[in-house]
């Protein structure tokens, strides 16, 4: 019988790189994560250096091999997935700058001055909001996060570097970059630039009129491939670093999002996935290109060839319980192994509506259903009653009354109502928050077996349905369902009221956020 086959699967979050050897059927025989640290700047400025990430990779990465799980003959390709809808300045091989992310919104002014006309729709010039999504199905973010943004924010904030730069590359494509020496981004990865003809999915393309439009620099943009590619082989060098064979295929790779989906088994149109990682999303694929812009949601080239797939990002799930431990010092239950553990128990014990204090998620401003980087969050209803408790219970039902909000606009967007999600992603982990989020959702919550590992098992199913080794449609087969969260109908009520005080809590006070937090 001929040995397993294995993929090196590398998962970079903005926490840091998780790197698994995962087999072509789904099994991970071994990972490891190492931590990647944020650089945090003022106006919204958020980045990471590139060689943090690399230093990571590889100390991950020989955790994985030393463990002798897999032999180096029995790894036959290299997947990476990434965070999405970053910036890395690249000149020849290596960076010349640090890395702008997803969360970094200091191109907002920039992309307000390409998004705007003299006739507008919720901030777009109409001419160009028809162009956009015509052909590429979306159109820049107004609060400057996506890569278009950063790329105008550097040519005119750091003209230095935006004129040293060869190419901007996307995370991913910068860690492919870094494995085989060669630059190029997928079809799926390229498509928040904004500048690209998405209407033939087996021919994407750079559009001249839409390059025109945002007023980025063709030659400083990428070689497109198609996403189920296999990029190069690894360099000799990266080989060297990372203890592999040199010589085998590295596959394109996907950005998380996309990966999630696959990793949850979620490969069916309109089968739902909820992602409750740093940030999160309720994404499904579809069987048509379409718009929602007013609610940031969009039908965009999927990992799976030839398919779409309905794309939106709520900005802050787990990066909020990261604030509770980080910043206001909660442990929850100090019992518990770890900090977040012991704010999921002391969640589970406080009843749910957490005694009417309700929160709003928006740290780092939303992007759908609404796209609004002023948004900030906070406790709403405290008394000289209100417990810490109180307050953490709050924090996870907040999150989820986000995701509700979501949920409406996303059905609506597929036609299709879910009837159940697949949950991934680290929060995943946590039986209280799958059952808020049951609850208040009112959507039976499935929760995939080991969720973490989501992106990891996305990426190698991509690889080996390139090298033949399944069919896509044997991948929701090879996914457990650890646990089914059904919703309570006794917390029906009592969510619904606040879902509705928390839709008003964001009319209310968004113009507050914006005189606020506008910097003139």
């Amino acid at each position: 019988m001929p040995a397993e086959q294995f993929v090196l699967a590398i998962d970079l979050g903005t926490s840091g790189p998780k790197v698994g050897l995962v087999s072509t059927s789904g099994t991970v025989a071994a990972w490891s994560f190492e931590p990647s640290p944020l650089i945090r700047l003022p106006d919204g400025g958020v980045e990471q250096d590139p060689d943090d990430w690399w230093r990571a990779v590889r100390a991950a990465t020989e955790r994985v091999v030393d463990q002798g799980m897999v032999a180096s003959q029995d790894i036959v390709a290299v997947g990476v997935t990434s965070q999405w809808s970053g910036t890395v300045p690249v000149a020849g091989s290596r960076h010349i700058g640090n890395a702008l992310i997803w969360m970094d919104s200091r191109g907002s002014a920039e992309i307000a001055r390409v998004n705007g006309g003299p006739v507008s729709i919720a901030g777009y010039a109409v001419p160009k909001l028809i162009r956009w999504i015509r052909r590429s199905g979306g159109a820049p973010g107004h609060s400057g996060k996506d890569p278009v943004a950063h790329i105008l924010y550097l040519k005119h904030h750091q003209p230095d570097v935006y004129e040293a730069a060869t190419v901007f590359l996307e995370p991913k494509d910068y860690l492919n970059l870094r494995l085989t020496g060669v630059a190029a981004a997928g079809y799926d990865s390229i498509t928040l630039h904004w500048v690209t003809d998405n209407r033939d999915l087996g021919r994407v393309r750079y559009d001249p009129d839409l390059i025109r439009l945002t007023g980025l620099d063709l030659a400083k943009l990428p070689a497109l491939r198609p996403p189920d590619d296999v990029l190069a082989p690894l360099s000799a060098e990266a080989a060297a670093e990372l203890g592999l064979l040199a010589g085998i295929p590295v596959m394109m790779g996907t950005p998380d999002t996309h990966s999630a989906g696959i990793g949850a088994g979620a490969i069916r149109d309109f089968q739902g996935h909820l992602y409750l990682g740093t940030s999160s999303w309720i994404s499904c694929h579809v069987p048509f290109k379409k718009t929602d812009v007013l609610h940031g949601i969009a039908a965009l080239p999927a990992a799976i060839p030839g398919r779409y797939f309905a794309a939106n990002e709520q900005e802050n799930a787990g990066s909020c319980l990261t604030y509770l431990v980080d910043n206001l010092g909660m442990q929850g239950d100090p019992a518990a192994d770890t900090a977040y553990q012991g704010l999921d128990r002391v969640a589970e014990r406080v009843p749910a509506g957490a005694n009417g204090v309700i929160f709003t998620p928006w740290l780092n401003g939303e992007r759908s259903p609404v796209d609004d980087h002023y948004l900030r969050a906070g406790f709403f209803n405290q008394s000289l009653a209100t417990t810490d408790a109180d307050l953490i219970r709050a924090v996870f039902e907040g999150v989820a009354f986000n995701a509700r909000w979501l949920l409406g606009y996303v059905e609506k967007f597929t036609g299709h109502p879910m009837s159940d999600l697949r949950a991934v992603g680290g929060g995943a982990n946590s039986a209280a928050w799958c059952q808020i989020h049951a609850d208040v959702l009112d959507r039976t919550i499935l929760q995939v077996k080991d969720p973490i590992l989501a992106g990891l098992r996305g990426v190698a199913f991509l690889a080996a349905a390139k090298l033949g080794s399944l069919e896509y449609d044997d991948i929701p087969g090879l996914v457990e369902i650890a646990d089914t969260y059904q919703p309570n109908p006794e917390h029906r009520r009592l969510y619904d009221d606040l879902y509705r005080e928390f839709r008003q809590l964001h009319k209310a006070n968004r113009k507050i956020h914006v005189r606020l937090n506008r910097v003139e």
